[in-house]
Parts: structure tokens; C-alpha cells; sequence
């Protein structure tokens, strides 16, 4: 950490009155995790690190090897809007390293570290734009909508209000917004983030996550992420635009290309394609995840890419004339309740495996895969995602591309942990089997 760096946290601590500084980290299935440290201590965290136990953090460590440091990046300094100004708060991120000053290797943010690293020794910069998706509900307690507006809707409701709220919170705390918008489905709304470098994106996702239930919190109404939470309706989605520069230069564009994709991004595409099946457990890691993918609700649901067609699980977005910056994919199954330092870092290592063993990219499906017969398909050779926790963990756990993406600590812990849970949901006796089997059987 440079003085230059330490020297500026501490005088905007100064100027803006800050008492309270909140250190910020995840475990490994995205929760945000937070402790407070008074500014007098403030030095010394930006010296050497906070020390805390992390045994008692999701996926981190075992009772006896829990001592840990968080160590803050004040390059994501910034003073958190929704706290008072005076005596107010700031936040920073933490990357978390051993006492022996080893970085943790079931840190999230160190994974996504490790893939950048990789791509950056090819040349490489990982730029990415994710697109979350959210419910507004009354309460926490039940799924009573705000509005029953659509897709791009001007619904003049509370929940309008509330997306320019929390646009306006983001772009206060350093978070640029491209758009923002009504969904498909009634009190659905998206707001998307600008273009870049994937750990600064990584970072804004989780802060984007806070803001939006802080914002709904604070008007009495609850904000979620969950992937499905109204039957029939469409789930929430995390569609990641995504693409490669060299320096200024887009590393996925050709003018000479039908699709305007360099050998790159073609052979990007591919690996993408290729590890799939192993990276949805990563991208949908959730018993409810799997709600949302199945056809007829917008989530692609088979292994397909295609410039124009919705349906796919690789889109290609029109080219502009001129824009060759803009040339990028869309990888449309991640949904916002994953974790984004380990998607990101997932998604980078299957498109760089693609680049380096130069994996040939099947033709694209533009039309709709969902109306086509299983026939055509089988003929075609289209393959579909795993379709329930327990089928994405047996792909994963199978996989040693996703064991060397995530490092062998992030893999078991993610592994066990999602066993755990599918054991819990399969034990589960819903609502759904008791109103339909109890008065039969």
C-alpha cells in the first residue's frame, strides 16, 4: 500500500467528519460480511490489517486455523450516503490473508485476483457490465407486488421512486450507472451497471446488492434477489455482458468477421460454451435457481449462442458501426443472488481455457431452441444446462477446470456447502406436496 494511498483515506476521513469505518468482505457464497473499526484505528488496519475469526464465516476456515487478517483497499474508499453525516461512515473492501501474510485462498476477491493475474500475463484485461435484476415486495414475508407493470413500463409507483433513489446512491458512492429500468414481470426492476475491470464491477455488485435493500428498508418495503420468487412469472437474472481489451484495443473485435468476433472472442465463446455445465453451480448456486431456468420465462436453458436470439445462453449484441469498443458477448445464465467475485472469476477461466487450447466454436442457433423439436436439436447437437442443484453440483464436482478456477479451497467448501443444502431441500416437505398429495394418498 503506498503512503499516497493510506495518506488519502485518512484525509477524507478527516474532511468528511468519518467516526466509523465499515471493513468489508464475502464468504464464499456471497454474503456480505462487515465489521466496524473506529477512525483512530484506522492507521493501523491500513498498516497491517484487522485482525478476526473466520471460523465462523461460510467456507473460510476450520475452529483451529480461524485467525485471519482483513486488510482494507483504500482504493474502494467511500463514504457510505445512507449513514449520518456527521460522525458519519465509510466503507473499504478487504482482501483477506493469513497471519503468516499469505493471502487467503478461500478469499472471493482473491480468486477473481488470481484468474485476472492470468489473463493479465496474456495481455489481457477483463472488462465486464452485469445486468441484476430485483423484486420490490410489501414485506420480507410475502411476494405482494408494488405495481403490474412490464418491460420498460413508466409505472408512477413507489418502486419508480425507489430505483431513483438507489441510482442516485450508487453514483454517490463512485458507482456509475448505464440505465435503469422496469422489467418483465410486476414490481420487477433492473438497473445496470457501466462497463469495467472485473474486480471493480465485483466490488460495485455487492455495494449495488446493499443499496437496493437498504433503500426499499428504508421505505418500509423490502427489496430481493432471489431468482424465482412468483410462480409463472419470470425469475431474476445477472445477464454478464462481458469482453477482453490489449491495452485500448478490443481484443474481441474483427471487421472482417460476419459477427464482427476475432479468432479471440470465437475461441472465448467456446471454452464458455465448453465448461457450462461445470460453471452453474458457480452461476446459480441456489436450490431456487434452478426455478428460474426452464423454458418459456427468458432464461436460456440450452448451450447455444447467437447474435440476436434471447433464447441462447451466449448472445452476441449487435455491432455498431464504428464501435468496435463495444463488441462483447452476453453470458445470460448467472443470476444476482450468485456470488460475482467467483461468476467473474469462473466465466474469465473457462474463456481464457478457450483462447489457449484454441477450442473450435460450434455454429451459432438463431432461431428459438425452445420451439424446435427435441429431434432437431439432438441432430444439431444442443446441450442443456444442468436442470437442479444437485445435477450443477455432480457437473462441478466432476470437473477439474472449476477445482482449478476456484483453487481447491473455494471448490470444497462451495461443494459441501451446496450438498448441504440440497440435502436440507430434499428432506423439505413443501406446501406444494401436502396440498396436492395429502387429500389423495
Amino acid at each position: 500500500m503506498s503512503d499516497d494511498s493510506k495518506n488519502y483515506v485518512i484525509s477524507a476521513c478527516r474532511e468528511n467528519d468519518v467516526k466509523f469505518i465499515r471493513l468489508w468482505f464475502t464468504d464464499i457464497v456471497g454474503s456480505l460480511k462487515s465489521f466496524a473499526i473506529t477512525v483512530e484505528e484506522l492507521e493501523k488496519a491500513l498498516d497491517g490489517g484487522m485482525g478476526f475469526d473466520g471460523s465462523s464465516i461460510e467456507g473460510f476456515a476450520r475452529i483451529d486455523e480461524s485467525d485471519m487478517l482483513a486488510v482494507p483497499d483504500p482504493s474502494t474508499f467511500q463514504l457510505v450516503p445512507w449513514r449520518p453525516r456527521e460522525q458519519g461512515v465509510a466503507r473499504m473492501f478487504c482482501d483477506i490473508y493469513l497471519p503468516d501474510g499469505k493471502p487467503f485462498e478461500g478469499d472471493p476477491r482473491y480468486v477473481l485476483k488470481r484468474q485476472l493475474k492470468r489473463a493479465a500475463d496474456l495481455g489481457f484485461t477483463f472488462y465486464v457490465s452485469p445486468e441484476l435484476e430485483y423484486f420490490y415486495f410489501r414485506s420480507s414475508a410475502g411476494t405482494e407486488p408494488l405495481d403490474r407493470g412490464g418491460y420498460f413500463d413508466q409505472v408512477a409507483d413507489a418502486g419508480t421512486d425507489l430505483r431513483r433513489d438507489t441510482v442516485l446512491t450508487l453514483e454517490a458512492m463512485g458507482i456509475e450507472v448505464e440505465y435503469s429500468h422496469h422489467e418483465v414481470a410486476p414490481s420487477q426492476h433492473e438497473i445496470t451497471l457501466r462497463y469495467t475491470d472485473a474486480l471493480t464491477m465485483a466490488d460495485s455488485a455487492m455495494t449495488y446488492r446493499l443499496v437496493v435493500k437498504e433503500i426499499a428498508a428504508a421505505n418500509g418495503l423490502y427489496a430481493t434477489f432471489m431468482p424465482k420468487p412468483v410462480e409463472g412469472q419470470n425469475g431474476s437474472g445477472m445477464h454478464v455482458h462481458q469482453s477482453l481489451f490489449k491495452g485500448e484495443k478490443n481484443a474481441f473485435y474483427d471487421e472482417t468477421d460476419p459477427y464482427h468476433l476475432s479468432a479471440v472472442a470465437r475461441a472465448y465463446i467456446a471454452g464458455m460454451l465448453h465448461h457450462s455445465k461445470a460453471m452453474t453451480l458457480v452461476c446459480n448456486q441456489w436450490v431456487n435457481s434452478y426455478k428460474r431456468l426452464l423454458p418459456g420465462f427468458e432464461a436460456p436453458v440450452y448451450m447455444t449462442w447467437a447474435r440476436r436470439n434471447r433464447s441462447d445462453l451466449i448472445r452476441v449484441p449487435d455491432y455498431k458501426p464504428g464501435r468496435d469498443v463495444n463488441t462483447r458477448i452476453e453470458y445470460r445464465s448467472p443470476d444476482p443472488a450468485c456470488n460475482p467475485y467467483l461468476a467473474f472469476a469462473a466465466m474469465l477461466a473457462a474463456g481464457l481455457d478457450g483462447i489457449e487450447k484454441e477450442r473450435p466454436l460450434p455454429p451459432p442457433v438463431e432461431e428459438n431452441v425452445f420451439e424446435m423439436a427435441q429431434a432437431d436439436r439432438d441432430a444439431r447437437g444442443v446441450k442443456m444446462l444442468p436442470g437442479s442443484l444437485i445435477d450443477a453440483i455432480e457437473e462441478a464436482e466432476a470437473s477439474p477446470f472449476l477445482r482449478s478456477a476456484l483453487g481447491d479451497h473455494v471448490f470444497e467448501s462451495l461443494i459441501a456447502n451446496k450438498r448441504i443444502e440440497w440435502e436440507r431441500y430434499r428432506r423439505h416437505v413443501s406446501d406444494f406436496e401436502l396440498k396436492e398429495y395429502l387429500p389423495l394418498l
